[in-house]
């Protein structure tokens, strides 16, 4: 059998359309070539009654007698000598029937591109039966090669077949040639020929060419050719183009047909392009195509992929009719923005309505636990849909490997892993850079490499995938040896390749590294994009390089880079960090004014962002307006509310986010007990760190413990802390230590302290904080000779103690006091206004806490060096410098003492201001003489 490549040299120029089928030559198919048969099967017997072959003619019942090849070959030369009037439709169905079920491929081929080449319909039938019985479709186009270059001649109708098997098969330069022929013999007018044209070029070639041939039409009045223009460039996700089009068609007389309407809905839904869509919605309403049930059913997709579910639901209700499709169009429009409890409610209504859900119902509800953070729920839905017997497919395994992800169920992740060797699903990319990156978020970077290894079709997702589980782990030399070996197997790194080692390098504090691959980028001719410079970004903050974070910022701006939600995000915890609240409003207008306010990501920021900046009012308020709540959201709020010591709030709102439909997460807990811990809610800690194993099936973490120890420890309950300590199912870390020794502080146990301070200097041998808090618990017991052979200990370990230091902003400008350095230019004035403010005080009744000064030195000394204290000194300029009424907010990069905490109290009842000092634990807000932490905060 002549192969495809052999096809070309026999193509010549003749071809014509209107020639008449009848004008070969007979003996053209008498000597035709016969193919070895193989002996029919039961199976294809019974394939007998094909739906195109009719019943009702003698001749079948005459070609049901044939038991061979020979017999079905002879008949046929009959009706070749009959000519006409045995040469009718239903024959020549039957002929080929019997040349397909006796596998006489090229003879059936031949009889349908010399007889019967009708119409569209009926070569759709054939090549369905041609592929049924086991044809290849590459032998039509050899077969139609071969006749060709006998010098029959072709109606357009099988041109228009030829470009649609060259569509399939992707013969490129044989498509090019039948176009070549058709302008030579100005055959190339076709309405027909051109739509095939089109779909020819824009799979095997470029959309371009595509929309050059339509461009060339003189007359585009044609329904079919705008609609098959639309379609190509939507096959090749243009979706703005094709956006554009349809526009232009209806400046036309032309008519969209259904199938272009449902993709343009989808385009609109894919590039969010709302007020089109609704533009469609009017042109579906005026075709009155609203009872198609494809056109609504994408009309609901398209207003939930825009955020407008309540237009979604409405034309949800207006239809008549609804099917299983319609159904799982608001599931999924509802999972989509997180609101489970009411996908839920239309899964039963859709079950009362005698509609039995599918994998696509099942899939819709798993992947709406799971953005909604509902990552237990994700695997007992999966339980519960496999016992009603459905087989979870390749989407479902998806969304179950990323909720084992983020749960780190290594063991489930193994078994999901056995489950898609099983059933073959380890074909779908999807699921293999799923499975990858399970693998790279529980430490098992070799694993994750195996299950690369061993993908048969990888793409560049696939390596971006393990390139970036490399970086995110610091193992540079990893990513780059895939780089080079991307580069051997002639893949060409893309901008995700880069931005991979940009993200890896600044998660690990290399920000000159991050910044070199940048440069190396820019002369290889790619240019970092937004997501470049917001790895930039993010990297430093999550290092809490916030000044450095603010640079790349500028930097990013002088690239003529324009942000997205994801950049302000991390600018607005950027700002956050540093407490710069007027630099956080204006990053606040900048996201009002590019529309990223409705962004999930963008809301939780902002509430991060006042919480530690000092207004926790402005924080409530962004989360009550905020729309599209996450659970990162609720968890933001909480622990706005835990660091200012507002427990009751913050309980009363972890009711409020269970009552949503919310599933709670470590991190909410986390919150939760530290609510409890700054409030001194003991029991309530209690009954929320037993309720996460027995209510919610999460186990306690190490930051869980520390929680309990530090809330039970600042409560006076150092025994109880310490039998929690020795029962716990982990090694005690240094934030254990570190609680039980700050509780011990405060209550002045020295036990405890001692027990505590040894292993936190063997655990932490060069962190300073462990010193000083060991020292001023000796100091309040006057063992001084204590005190100094743990300084002499701190100086032969190399230990220096932390700058302290606090600040304040005024007019745009920070202003630092230091505890060493040089002193602020208005220091005189300070101390002026300073003592006079202490006059009032003690008149209120304030006396100074010399217990707070450790160092052996005389009353008068120690009260001396109160004055000193930096916080002290930024509120006092504070209170120079503001307007009367406006609240101080200082910042802190230690914890404050207990005597400026007294103090604080009286200058806010004194001056009648409000005070926020934000400490290296907390937030203090005092206002006329009382402090938000009920003096919890110790």
């Amino acid at each position: 059998m002549p192969k495809l490549h052999s096809i070309y040299h026999h193509f010549n120029t003749r071809t014509s359309i209107n020639q008449n089928r009848h004008s070969h030559k007979p003996n053209s198919i008498a000597n035709s070539p016969t193919s070895f048969a193989l002996p029919p099967t039961d199976t294809f017997a019974k394939q007998a009654q094909l739906s195109w072959i009719s019943s009702g003619f003698c001749f079948l019942n005459e070609t049901n007698k044939f038991r061979c090849l020979s017999s079905v070959k002879s008949k046929h030369a009959q009706m070749i000598k009959m000519g006409k009037i045995w040469n009718s439709d239903d024959m020549v169905k039957s002929l080929i029937f019997h040349y397909l079920e006796f596998r006489d491929f090229t003879s059936a081929a031949k009889a349908f591109f010399l007889d019967f080449s009708r119409n569209y319909a009926d070569w759709s039938s054939f090549l369905e039966d041609y592929e049924s019985f086991g044809g290849e479709v590459q032998e039509l186009l050899e077969v139609w090669g071969e006749l060709h270059g006998k010098g029959v001649i072709f109606r357009s109708r099988i041109l228009t077949i030829i470009l649609k098997l060259c569509t399939k098969l992707m013969a490129f330069w044989l498509g090019v040639e039948v176009h070549a022929s058709l302008i030579k013999r100005g055959f190339d007018f076709d309405v027909h020929l051109k739509c095939a044209l089109m779909n020819f070029y824009g799979k095997c070639r470029d959309v371009e060419s595509a929309n050059k041939l339509f461009s060339e039409v003189p007359d585009l009045e044609d329904d079919l050719l705008w609609n098959e223009i639309i379609m190509v460039n939507s096959r090749n996700e243009k979706w703005e183009n094709a956006i554009k089009l349809f526009r232009e068609m209806q400046f036309s007389s032309a008519k969209a047909i259904s199938r272009t309407i449902v993709k343009m809905l989808q385009a609109c839904a894919k590039v969010g392009a709302f007020h089109e869509g609704k533009q469609i919605h009017g042109y579906v309403l005026k075709s009155a195509l609203e009872s198609n049930l494809s056109v609504c059913n994408c009309l609901i997709s398209m207003y939930s992929r825009n955020n407008k579910l309540e237009l979604a639901t409405r034309v949800f209700y207006s239809m008549k009719d609804h099917n299983l499709s319609s159904w799982n169009s608001m599931i999924s429009s509802y999972t989509g923005l997180g609101y489970v409890d009411v996908a839920w409610s239309l899964f039963n209504k859709m079950n009362s309505s005698r509609i039995q859900p599918d994998i696509i119902t099942w899939n819709c509800l798993l992947s709406g636990h799971f953005t909604h953070g509902s990552y237990q729920n994700v695997l007992t839905l999966l339980r519960g849909m496999q016992s009603l017997g459905f087989r979870p497919n390749a989407s479902s395994v998806s969304v179950v490997l990323q909720a084992v992800t983020e749960l780190r169920l290594l063991k489930y992740g193994r078994e999901s892993h056995g489950y898609i060797l099983r059933n073959g699903l380890d074909y779908d990319l999807y699921v293999g850079t799923s499975l990858m990156d399970m693998y790279v978020k529980n430490d098992c970077l070799q694993n994750a490499q195996e299950v690369f290894d061993n993908m048969k079709n990888r793409n560049i997702v696939a390596w971006n995938s393990l390139i970036s589980g490399y970086c995110f782990k610091g193992l540079f030399v990893n990513a780059k040896k895939m780089l080079n070996q991307m580069e051997e197997e002639e893949i060409k790194p893309d901008l995700v390749s880069w931005n991979s080692l940009v993200s890896g390098y600044s998660i690990w504090g290399q920000s000159k590294e991050a910044l070199a691959i940048i440069h190396h980028m820019k002369n290889s001719g790619i240019y970092p994009n937004v997501v470049t410079w917001t790895s930039l970004i993010s990297g430093s903050l999550q290092n809490e390089n916030y000044r450095e974070s603010l640079k790349f910022f500028i930097q990013m701006q002088q690239e003529d880079i324009k942000p997205n939600s994801t950049t302000m995000s991390s600018l607005l915890r950027t700002c956050g960090g540093l407490g710069l609240l007027q630099n956080g409003k204006e990053i606040h207008c900048l996201c009002l004014k590019n529309g990223f306010i409705e962004d999930a990501y963008v809301a939780t920021g902002l509430i991060d962002m006042y919480s530690k900046s000092g207004n926790l009012k402005s924080a409530h308020e962004v989360f009550r307006k905020s729309a599209n709540k996450t659970l990162a959201s609720w968890n933001c709020m909480i622990t706005g509310f835990a660091i200012y010591g507002n427990g009751k709030e913050a309980i009363l709102l972890f009711h409020e986010l269970l009552e949503t439909g919310f599933q709670p997460d470590a991190i909410t807990f986390t919150a939760l007990l530290a609510a409890c811990k700054n409030s001194g809610l003991v029991e309530e800690g209690w009954k929320y760190f037993d309720s996460m194993s027995t209510d919610y099936n999460i186990i306690p973490t190490i930051e869980h413990y520390s929680c309990m120890v530090d809330l039970l420890g600042k409560a006076g309950y150092l025994d109880e802390a310490w039998d929690f300590i020795r029962t716990m199912p982990f090694k005690p870390d240094a934030t254990i230590w570190g609680a039980l020794l700050g509780s011990c502080r405060i209550h002045g146990h020295l036990e405890y302290a001692e027990i505590a301070s040894r292993s936190l200097f063997k655990l932490e041998p060069c962190n300073s904080a462990n010193y000083n808090l060991m020292m001023n618990l000796l100091a309040m017991s006057n063992r001084w000779e204590d005190v100094e052979r743990l300084r002499h200990s701190m100086d032969e370990v190399g230990v220096k103690s932390v700058l302290v230091w606090s600040w304040i902003q005024i007019d745009q400008i920070v202003h630092v006091f230091s505890a060493e350095g040089a002193p602020h230019p208005a220091t005189g004035e300070i101390y002026f206004e300073l003592y006079h403010l202490v006059s009032e005080m003690k008149k209120l009744g304030y006396v100074p806490d010399t217990r707070c000064v450790y160092q052996d030195i005389d009353e008068e000394e120690k009260g001396k060096v109160l004055l000193s204290h930096t916080e002290k000194l930024a509120i006092v300029y504070g209170l120079m410098k503001t307007k009367s009424r406006a609240p101080i907010r200082v910042i802190k990069n230690t914890r404050v003492c207990s005597d400026c905490h007294t103090a604080a109290k009286y200058m806010s009842l004194v001056r009648g201001r409000e005070i926020f000092l934000r400490d290296g634990a907390r937030f203090h807000h005092f206002r006329e003489g009382e402090c938000s932490c009920n003096d919890c905060w110790q």
